[in-house]
């Protein structure tokens, strides 16, 4: 992962003990963990709307955003279309340290934190 560091103290500055997080790179952050875990440790074996809801809210917030070149918005579709296929849980590392990395481009880009609204059909 290139921005580590960088991820480490978003997690820690607006990502909550529990719930959703009032920032869009919190909750994004949030999102791809989330995913990682469940992927990783269950399988996606508790796959739901919940995980699917996640991978739109990163869809929608980074695929088409000016912070990003068409190569990396097409690197970030795919990326998030893989994960997905919860058929067949991506187990590796990589894919989540990308779509982390490009969390932290978007919040550079951004002059973040930026507020968001908490999204109450998400109960993950």
């Amino acid at each position: 992962m290139r921005y580590f560091e960088e991820a480490k103290k978003i997690w820690q500055n607006y990502v909550p003990r529990s719930g959703q997080s009032d920032t869009v790179e919190g909750e994004l952050l949030r999102a791809v963990e989330k995913l990682r875990y469940e992927a990783q440790s269950n399988g996606n074996g508790n796959w739901d709307e919940g995980f699917k809801m996640f991978c739109d809210y990163l869809l929608e917030t980074l695929a088409n955003d000016k912070a990003f070149s068409a190569e990396t918005q097409e690197e970030l579709v795919a990326n998030i279309k893989r994960l997905l296929d919860y058929d067949y849980p991506y187990l590796e590392d990589d894919l989540y340290d990308r779509i982390a990395d490009r969390i932290v481009e978007w919040s550079k880009f951004h002059k973040g934190p930026i507020k968001r609204e908490k999204n109450l059909e998400q109960y993950r």
